[in-house]
């Protein structure tokens, strides 16, 4: 089917997604997103004791049972220490490039509920006053984050209710151009969520159901290596709907649907990749196979727990992952469309 009449969905779903603070382990006002947006369209939800949500679709026939998977947690930051003026020294969670958090706005979240905001800078922050300004490293040992509050020692902070192991959470930034290009932070894997999240809406205005019961898997501890250790043990197949890869000898484009063939984890399942790449040619999908040398998904980390499950890996073509990212409204199509054309929707 058409899902060009989609385009306004998708970019709204991915704004709300990108608009939830959700890095790793603090996922849960991104869940109760979810779990809103599936009942009110008439599909039961379940959480898994970690904190995954799974939505569940009945299919036409119950001979097997398919899940696609993407996650909404996010890198992030957390407080490590607080310095002797004030400042908090950060730790990482997942992986953030360092250098491309100079200077981007932040919110502190305290474990009693307050909310603070403040910026991430390096330590030797002003031109005018530091000779190694543009040279100082951007590194965990050489930033911090300077709070928005008359704080000036440590015990000033600590009285706001700020402590070591709060999550900063910094500003996506996002913007969807005239032009169709979504250009935010944590597109990786908020895009492709609310792919999943659009292709929900989909199926119920169009009175579609997939071929077989199909379960939507958001995973929520993805970017630190664990969000796909507790999938449901009784799938036959598992399609990932993650990021794709763009830049060196890759050939996606942010334009396009990326089928992996293989990542760091090594080959996907050799029928379901070729099956995949089958449906996009016969679908008429822009799409292109490649393999992902710096790359590792859920489905690995679901093999490594135990999974017996067949597992494949597609997503929209996305440029500069885990920095200032971007895709492009027809990467999210041909994605909502060969995933389409995966479930057999009808």
């Amino acid at each position: 089917m058409d899902i060009s009449a989609y385009q306004d969905k998708v970019m709204e779903n991915a704004q709300e997604l990108l608009g939830i603070d959700s890095p790793s382990g603090f996922t849960q006002a991104a869940a109760a997103f979810l779990d809103g947006f599936a009942a009110r369209l008439g599909y039961e939800t379940t959480q898994t004791n970690k904190g995954n949500v799974i939505v569940h679709i009945p299919g036409r026939e119950s001979g097997k049972k398919v899940a696609l998977c993407s996650h909404v947690d996010t890198l992030g930051l957390m407080v490590r220490s607080i310095t002797a003026d004030g400042q908090l020294k950060i730790t990482r969670v997942g992986g953030p490039i360092l250098p491309t958090l100079d200077g981007e706005y932040c919110a502190i979240y305290t474990r009693d509920g307050r909310r603070y905001t403040g910026t991430v800078l390096s330590l030797s922050p002003a031109v005018h006053v530091y000779d190694d300004a543009s040279t100082r490293a951007r590194d965990e040992d050489n930033m911090a984050v300077r709070i928005d509050e008359v704080v000036k020692s440590k015990e000033d902070v600590e009285a706001l209710g700020i402590r070591p192991g709060d999550y900063v959470c910094f500003d996506p930034k996002t913007v969807v151009t005239p032009s169709g290009f979504l250009k935010s932070r944590f597109i990786d894997d908020k895009g492709s969520a609310a792919c999943l999240l659009t292709l929900m809406q989909v199926l119920h205005e169009q009175n579609l159901k997939p071929r077989y019961d199909t379960r939507l898997i958001f995973s929520v501890h993805e970017e630190v290596g664990h969000g796909g250790a507790t999938v449901p043990r009784d799938l036959d197949e598992l399609l990932i709907v993650d990021m794709g890869c763009v830049g060196l000898d890759l050939t996606c484009t942010e334009y396009q649907v990326s089928i992996c063939a293989k990542d760091s984890g090594g080959p996907y399942d050799y029928g379901m990749v070729t099956r995949l790449v089958n449906l996009a040619q016969q679908g008429s999908v822009d799409y292109a196979v490649d393999i992902y040398p710096h790359y590792s998904s859920d489905a690995t980390v679901a093999w490594r727990a135990g999974a017996d499950v067949r597992a494949a890996l597609i997503g929209p073509g996305v440029h500069a992952s885990h920095g200032m990212e971007r895709t492009h409204w027809e990467g999210l199509k041909n994605t909502m469309a060969l995933c389409l054309l995966y479930l057999e929707a009808e």
